[in-house]
């Protein structure tokens, strides 16, 4: 048996037309989840990519990885996904990248994996090299086919042909430079199909596709699909400056041009449009990719996972990032396959119970019959996949993290007046209210079912103080149950070392 992971980069929960997303079309991944399981309420646990990624190969929040910024190392004596499949006897692939910073503790100061971010996940064996958070075999096969290579290498993913663009007054959105078949998507999938069709024996790989991640360009015909006129403006106030009122935080990212939309219309439109596209170009090639499994005969001997690292604020609350504590930044897909006639009984449902993506290591480990580390946070989805149905005493909420600190410089700390460590926050978030809790920053408190937009922040009204302190007990309850459990489990007895696990939670 075999298992495709697949992750599409900061992908909103929300885009898939099988939801009823009012634009965007992703027939393949429709039919997929048509045969699978969809996770409606599916979190990632941090923001950026480093962190979210650390939390999703190691199965750990971010309190106990303390992979808190892209660049953060990942320490080595953290067990992952990978590295267990390959003690049971697989060889992991990797098509993509996993964002994983190298332990510097014990290397010397001249190793060159301590210059970047961009190594692949230990016990992963990478076939796509990346560079400055680029890939260099793509590179290497533009190069081949005659395209010139720009000052620097990131401005492929946004270089455009010369025109008037739609957000300058043209007609369409211009597309990339690059041709749909040799866009970056279209080149990592083509590598795994070629990797896959040479596999003798059972094969695990994960595809790690980087769009939608901006910059919010795609090629033709792409750029095309959705037309900026017609599509919904984000949800959001009608200022930058009385969205900031929100929050100090809110504000202060709101200051910094990375992370704020255009004031202008046309130009926030036409980004819409375009990460659309981009993401109707991933499924288009998810198709070339499932339709050979199903030639092949590997579709009935495949877990299939889909989902992403995080999601995307898309102009929501003015943000253009994924960032802070709004749910846009966390909500992702999760549609997973299993093809054994035991996940009959799922098969098409869409499952409202709460899943994280620290629950990923765990069902893939659980899968394929292998013990699952104690370190892991989260529960293995495979009682939901066989059944159809959530255990007794499943998770009633979700939980996140986001560090904000500045390891380059203190620049945001200064701002603020805190230490490093106190730029952070943590949300708990359930069907009806979301309680965010800062380490040295007013809380935030959020009536969902009155409020699902997250806009009026309810924890100085007198009238929301009860229900807060039950969040704010959930808070303290979630931190105390998984706090790292390192050697807890280990008791030095008369007759040597003796070690029982324990579940995080019982279920069932």
């Amino acid at each position: 048996m075999n298992i495709l992971f697949i992750t599409a980069d900061q992908w909103r929960g929300d885009c898939l037309s099988l939801l009823n997303h009012p634009v965007v079309k992703t027939p393949n991944l429709d039919a997929l989840a048509k045969d699978s399981v969809l996770f409606k309420r599916h979190f990632a646990q941090a923001t950026p990519c480093s962190p979210s990624r650390t939390s999703l190969h190691t199965g750990m929040y971010l309190q106990n990885h303390r992979c808190v910024s892209n660049g953060t190392p990942v320490d080595r004596s953290f067990d992952n996904w990978a590295l267990a499949a390959r003690r049971a006897g697989y060889e992991p692939s990797l098509f993509g990248y996993t964002d994983t910073a190298t332990d510097p503790r014990g290397l010397s100061e001249k190793d060159p994996r301590l210059t970047h971010y961009c190594e692949p996940l230990p016990g992963i064996d990478s076939y796509t090299a990346y560079r400055d958070e680029v890939s260099l075999d793509w590179v290497h096969s533009l190069i081949n086919k005659g395209y010139e290579m720009p000052e620097s290498l990131l401005d492929l993913y946004g270089n455009k042909i010369d025109g008037v663009d739609w957000a300058e007054g043209g007609e369409v959105p211009l597309p990339l430079a690059i041709k749909t078949e040799d866009h970056e998507t279209h080149f990592m999938v083509d590598k795994c199909l070629h990797w896959i069709k040479g596999q003798q024996k059972p094969w695990v790989t994960h595809l790690s596709l980087l769009r939608p991640h901006p910059p919010f360009s795609v090629p033709e015909p792409y750029n095309r699909l959705y037309d900026p006129a017609s599509l919904k403006l984000p949800d959001r106030h009608t200022t930058i400056e009385e969205e900031g009122k929100q929050h100090p935080m809110l504000a202060y990212y709101l200051s910094k041009p990375r992370y704020t939309v255009p004031e202008s219309e046309r130009k926030m439109r036409q980004a819409m449009a375009n990460y659309y596209g981009l993401i109707t170009e991933v499924d288009d090639n998810l198709g070339r990719l499932f339709d050979h499994l199903k030639a092949s005969g590997e579709w009935d001997e495949t877990l299939i996972i889909f989902t992403s690292d995080h999601g995307e604020q898309l102009g929501d609350h003015w943000i253009n990032s994924k960032l802070g504590y709004f749910d846009a930044s966390y909500y992702v897909p999760l549609i997973i396959r299993d093809p054994r006639t035991s996940a009959d009984a799922s098969r098409g449902k869409q499952i409202d119970a709460f899943s994280e993506n620290i629950d990923i290591m765990p069902t893939m480990l659980d899968w394929l019959d292998i013990e699952i580390p104690s370190q892991c946070d989260g529960m293995s989805l495979m009682p939901i996949i066989n059944s159809g149905e959530t255990p007794d005493n499943w998770r009633k909420e979700v939980f996140w993290e986001f560090d904000f600190r500045s390891v380059l410089d203190d620049s945001v700390e200064k701002h603020f007046g805190l230490t490093s460590h106190q730029c952070n926050l943590a949300v708990v978030r359930d069907e009806n209210y979301k309680y965010v809790h800062f380490g040295a920053l007013p809380p935030l408190f959020f009536d969902l079912q009155q409020d699902p937009n997250e806009f009026v922040n309810q924890a100085n009204n007198p009238d929301y103080q009860t229900p807060m302190l039950e969040y704010v007990h959930k808070m303290l309850s979630w931190r105390m149950n998984h706090t790292h459990r390192g050697l807890t489990e280990t008791f030095l007895s008369e007759t040597g070392p003796v070690t029982r696990y324990s579940a995080v939670r019982k279920t069932g």
